[in-house]
């Protein structure tokens, strides 16, 4: 099934090309702000969410509520382990936007502290952990593979991901992201290899799988740093890209784009980005009070309506756009073992990166 998904060019822009999506190009993409001392009287935020004016727009909310942030902005693995790299001597106060894959890492590595937000009940504490309440959920991403209707009729667009490595009208017409430190990149790469899971294969994979992997890489069209999928869309460089689902609407608006999306039968990835305290900030009491303006249902439903975010606070959820509610809830989510995705990602990066990326 493929899911047409539209919105007219008067939408403001938005998020994720991440992060995800977008958020995409998100802040997996973004660039990396100066970081500055804990005790300064600045909170130091980490996120891999503040691309597409994310990062402003949060800095510039925060202000008025006169809390004094610095966004600090990089990938999703290549954060996570920055802070863990850092806990001995932490320099952010608060990190949020990378997924339950990652906090759960850094819960593991007492790099982030247990605090219950004060809008804890607005949401589903089984999202986040619910076991310790070291993180809250936030946000719930789908990570999609897109095209444009204006190019490419519905019909003519492939049913599943495998299509486009195994079919000759697809090869090469496709991106991949081989930049494997990123968040997005790694759940592609777990989406990948979830159906071939196989205690005796090679890293817990069986041999189909990794030949998923390595048809994928070498049929498609690497991604070009520094230039958005879309860009290449629209000049006929390609025409398959992935995309945090939050992404969608600011391109829409940005590049005239109509937005199809591959709905696979077997679902496709999705992630809740998530909050917490790094553990032995210097600013508690304001890395608390950021976290109860920011995940309230207040600013929470701002920030969906201004980017295109679904909310999984249920009382900012009436304020996501109607077209990205519907997305999301009709999107089936792919069966994806994310403990074991913790435990193997790195090594399935790792053998990724030397046989099979071009």
């Amino acid at each position: 099934m493929k899911k047409h998904y539209s919105r007219p060019a008067f939408v403001t822009a938005l998020v994720l090309g991440s992060v995800a999506l977008t958020a995409c190009s998100s802040a997996e993409e973004g660039t990396t702000a100066s970081g500055g001392e804990g005790s300064s009287g600045t909170l130091i935020v980490y996120t891999n969410s503040n691309g597409d004016g994310r990062g402003e727009w949060v800095t510039e909310q925060a202000a008025e509520e006169g809390i004094d942030i610095e966004i600090v902005g990089l990938g999703g693995a290549d954060l996570a382990n920055r802070i863990v790299a850092e806990k001995n001597n932490p320099v952010g106060d608060v990190v949020f936007g990378l997924n339950n894959m990652y906090f759960e890492t850094l819960k593991s590595e007492d790099a982030i502290t247990a605090y219950t937000p004060a809008w804890s009940g607005e949401v589903d504490a089984a999202s986040g952990d619910a076991e310790d309440g070291a993180f809250w959920p936030l946000v719930e991403q789908a990570i999609v593979t897109v095209y444009d209707t204006n190019s490419i009729d519905a019909s003519a667009a492939p049913e599943e991901m495998s299509e486009l490595w195994e079919n000759d009208e697809y090869q090469g017409r496709y991106e991949v992201n081989t930049s494997l430190g990123q968040a997005t990149p790694q759940l592609v790469l777990a989406g990948l290899l979830a159906p071939y899971i196989d205690e005796d294969g090679d890293l817990g994979v069986s041999d189909e799988g990794w030949e998923q992997v390595e048809a994928y890489f070498a049929n498609g069209s690497p991604a070009v740093e520094g230039t958005d999928l879309y860009a290449r869309i629209t000049r006929d460089e390609v025409d398959y890209g992935v995309i945090p689902s939050s992404g969608i609407t600011s391109r829409d608006a940005e590049y005239g784009t109509e937005t199809g999306v591959i709905s696979p039968e077997n679902g496709v990835p999705y992630v809740t980005e998530q909050i917490a305290i790094i553990n032995g900030t210097d600013n508690q009491d304001q890395a608390e009070a950021f976290i109860d303006w920011f995940g309230s249902a207040e600013v929470q439903g701002e920030f969906a309506a201004e980017f295109a975010a679904y909310p999984v606070n249920e009382g900012a959820k009436a304020q996501a756009l109607p077209e990205v509610t519907e997305l999301i809830e009709s999107l089936p989510k792919q069966d994806i073992d994310y403990a074991l995705t913790r435990e193997r990602i790195g090594e399935w990066v790792e053998k990724t990166e030397l046989e099979y990326l071009p």
